[in-house]
């Protein structure tokens, strides 16, 4: 069922039909599904963001925070950017959609142990999101993985979320890092850093004015 539902609209993406509201009812069924099989598809998600900006009369506010949500667990691409930029004004003021657009916020400055103290407050909307944790804690990993050679390991607990040890280990082994006790080895940035020489090339023809004026 859920093939026959991918095929379904990924034919109706590919036409004028993307725009008639008639088919609203089958993708947002369509956002339902990545919602619990955690799947994603951006593109379908959009067309749904664009039916209701030509429609609001037909805008459906849980279906929508689904859609910021399944963006957010994306990180660090732009999609919810994308997504925000397509909702009306009146749309943005909804509470809960301001408090996901606040997550983004902090995500994006990753303020990981904000992120998580306000996720934990909002449990009963996080939770419809089949691995939003474990899609937020890649997240933290790839900015980890890019920022710090070692890092305590309850630090790094914290950051994915006031994990226990056994969750942590598994998240260590993924990235391939390294258990040293109290710390965490995560990798040598030094030699991700690779020197560039630089060589200014001056034509004379640029130089002749200035020397005509010395």
């Amino acid at each position: 069922m859920a093939e026959t539902m991918r095929q379904t609209v990924a034919t109706i993406l590919k036409s004028i039909e993307r725009y008639n509201p008639a088919n609203l009812q089958t993708l947002e069924r369509y956002v339902e599904m990545q919602s619990r099989e955690n799947t994603y598809d951006l593109e379908a998600n959009l067309a749904v963001l664009k039916l209701y900006q030509f429609n609001p009369e037909k805008f459906n506010p849980d279906i929508t925070c689904q859609i910021l949500l399944k963006a957010l667990t994306n990180f660090p691409h732009t999609d919810f950017t994308l997504c925000k930029c397509l909702l009306l004004e009146s749309v943005v003021e909804n509470e809960t959609i301001s408090q996901i657009k606040y997550l983004a916020d902090i995500l994006e400055q990753c303020d990981f142990a904000q992120f998580w103290n306000r996720v934990h407050q909002m449990p009963e909307l996080c939770n419809r999101i089949s691995s939003f944790h474990d899609s937020i804690r890649k997240f933290v990993c790839h900015v980890v993985g890019i920022t710090f050679q070692t890092i305590d390991k309850a630090n790094l607990a914290n950051l994915l979320g006031g994990i226990d040890d056994v969750t942590l280990k598994h998240w260590v082994k993924k990235y391939g890092w390294r258990d040293d006790g109290n710390l965490i080895f995560i990798a040598n940035q030094d030699e991700n850093i690779k020197t560039k020489n630089i060589t200014e090339k001056i034509e004379f023809d640029h130089l002749a004015p200035l020397m005509t004026i010395l």
